[in-house]
């Protein structure tokens, strides 16, 4: 018997386009989900537009981008499943605690009740912008070398060189500086839900050589080694680092998605 085709969001992070999405794209629909990948406010439709305009996608905050994938969802005919990377990760979270999904997926991302300080802790002393408030606004873009200590350390120098020359966008530094600062959620009108039976259905996938959202920062540690919330999942692929929704190994974490969806969830 054949199912309805359960609608899938993918929403990206901080210093990714959108299209880098394209792989994960193909196979969902090919597994039969009706996938779709809309960019952060601002982003331009293909990587060169987006570093040709990166004025578009300064001074958008946390808030701001939660708030525009709740209009994107309010277009949709019904309820999808979102999957994020990274920041896209904490957004997802904070749409599923809103009821805006039927489950949700975070990837490489922090726990949304987790996130006292700056979850991108190794670029807080390699970028220079927190150095000045008033960078705050700016839109800002990662060197090959920052990306390679930051999304590629568990791939080799060359392909994380050639993902960031494929995929690597600038990227508003307000998301960052919310972040960090000590009484986030004075910013935002989002929290997690429930704990308990209604609670809808959540995966977290961790990659134990992430850098950028160390395991320590994510808020989830300790559910490796502990009962995690009702209804939600974690799992950690060890020798995988930021970047893996993109470099080679990208199937291995996509299947591993489909198949919570599909095994567990039967979405």
């Amino acid at each position: 018997m054949s199912r309805a085709r359960s609608a899938v969001l993918f929403i990206h992070g901080l210093w990714l386009h959108p299209s880098s999405w394209a792989p994960w794209l193909h196979l969902f629909d090919e597994r039969g989900y009706e996938p779709s990948a809309p960019g952060w406010p601002g982003v331009g439709s293909t990587v060169e537009d987006t570093r040709a305009n990166a004025d578009a996608v300064a001074n958008r905050g946390i808030e701001e981008v939660v708030d525009h994938y709740t209009r994107i969802i309010d277009g949709m005919s019904r309820r999808p499943v979102v999957i994020g990377h990274s920041f896209g990760g904490l957004i997802a979270e904070m749409l599923l605690a809103q009821g805006q999904a039927d489950a949700a997926i975070a990837i490489g991302a922090v726990h949304v009740k987790g996130v006292p300080w700056l979850p991108f802790a190794p670029l807080r002393d390699s970028l220079p912008l927190f150095r000045d408030p008033a960078n705050r606004d700016q839109a800002i873009s990662l060197t090959a070398e920052q990306f390679r200590d930051s999304f590629g350390n568990a791939v080799d120098e060359q392909e994380s060189d050639a993902l960031h020359e494929r995929w690597s966008i600038p990227a508003p530094s307000r998301p960052l500086f919310e972040s960090s600062e000590q009484e986030l959620a004075r910013y935002l009108p989002y929290s997690s839900p429930p704990d308990g039976p209604t609670r809808p259905p959540s995966l977290v996938v961790l990659a134990g050589k992430d850098r950028t959202v160390p395991l320590e920062f994510t808020g989830w540690a300790d559910a490796l080694d502990d009962t995690p919330p009702a209804a939600t999942e974690v799992v950690e692929f060890p020798d995988r680092g930021h970047s893996l929704t993109i470099d080679h190994g990208w199937r291995e974490i996509a299947e591993a998605c489909i198949d919570w969806l599909w095994d567990e969830q039967n979405l």
